[in-house]
């Protein structure tokens, strides 16, 4: 696949809790980082994500007294996985994993730092509302396509996908750059819905 110069490498939260040993570890996920620092020097522009969560946020299951993680409650905005404390501002585990490139990125976008709402896509927070200033930062860049990679292919892969193809952005997924977490089914989901939104899908650029 060509890459053209309107195009941005788009990678999803890289971070030590997501990788081995880390507090919300994806299976494999350590397998993307090669990946993507060959990925990121076929980019003119690159800009990464990363998860920033505050000590207790809404989000972890420590914050709901009785309850586990990987159970669902509802919000005021919708349904809610809760989870591991994760990616805590400034803690080692929020960090970039070591050996990924980053000095390319031109962007670096944090999302759930506000402490009463998660927030998946690189797009928006998880009201589907609130957003990000990232399209706005493509749109004002001249920047029309946009290549995924990250963790996690089922959800902040796949919210940030979802929300770019709503935006208006063609919208690719490298699959060979992503990892799972797979939880009940999520995996199936989300990649039945990138494709109904119009998502491309492809293994690898060559």
């Amino acid at each position: 696949m060509q890459i053209r110069d309107d195009d941005l490498l788009l990678v999803i939260d890289v971070q030590n809790d997501f990788c081995a040993g880390g507090a919300l570890a994806v299976a494999d996920g350590d397998a993307v980082v090669p990946i993507i620092n060959r990925l990121t020097e076929r980019f003119n522009h690159v800009a990464l994500t990363q998860d920033w969560h505050p000590s207790g946020h809404s989000s972890f299951a420590t914050s709901h007294p009785g309850s586990a993680p990987f159970q669902t409650i509802r919000m005021p905005y919708g349904e809610q996985t809760l989870w591991p404390d994760h990616c805590i501002q400034g803690a080692p585990g929020a960090a970039f994993h070591p050996q990924l490139v980053t000095e390319r990125a031109e962007l670096v976008i944090r999302k759930g730092f506000r402490p009463e709402i998660d927030s998946y896509s690189a797009f928006y927070e998880n009201d589907r509302r609130t957003p990000t200033g990232l399209a706005g930062y493509l749109r004002e860049r001249g920047l029309r396509r946009i290549f995924l990679a990250g963790l996690a292919t089922d959800y902040c892969v796949y919210y940030s996908a979802v929300d770019a193809r709503r935006l208006g952005f063609d919208t690719v997924l490298i699959e060979a750059g992503c990892r799972a977490i797979d939880l009940a089914g999520s995996l199936d989901a989300a990649w039945a819905a990138m494709a109904t939104a119009g998502v491309q899908r492809v293994n690898d650029l060559n």
